[in-house]
């Protein structure tokens, strides 16, 4: 059996078009990854923001600056340097990201209850592995 990349995308995006949950926000794709990746990184400022969307680093700051504004992040001073602004998610914005970008548990778990146990090892293992690997792929 061949490895096909196109049908693998395509599995993802079927998977999460069948079990995303509804969205409620009106909020843009570039919002998600801001908030994305104060989630997953951490120490995350304005200047890190700017390099990963690739932007300037004012425009950074408007984005942040508005995000902040619907109170889905906050600013926080560095500990170890009282200079440097951290961004940390709100609980709202810990909801609103868990809406957009996550699958839908109620129904996720529906279809875990239907699947054997060979199944739901073979799918967790699966998973796992994804996961490892892709933390190790560069961040354009």
């Amino acid at each position: 059996m061949s490895f096909n990349v196109k049908e693998l995308n395509k599995y993802w995006t079927d998977i999460y078009f069948h079990l995303h949950y509804p969205h409620k926000e009106k909020i843009t794709h570039q919002v998600i990854r801001i908030l994305q990746l104060v989630e997953k990184k951490p120490n995350i400022g304005i200047n890190e923001v700017a390099c990963y969307l690739d932007v300037s680093h004012n425009t950074a700051s408007e984005n942040v600056k508005r995000i902040i504004e619907r109170n889905y992040l906050m600013k926080e001073r560095d500990p170890s340097d009282e200079r440097k602004v951290i961004l940390k998610l709100s609980d709202i914005g810990r909801e609103v990201l868990q809406r957009n970008t996550s699958l839908d548990e109620n129904k996720l778990t529906d279809i875990w209850e239907s699947m054997s146990s060979d199944e739901r090892s073979l799918v967790e293992s699966a998973f796992k592995i994804l996961r490892e690997r892709a933390k190790n792929v560069p961040v354009d």
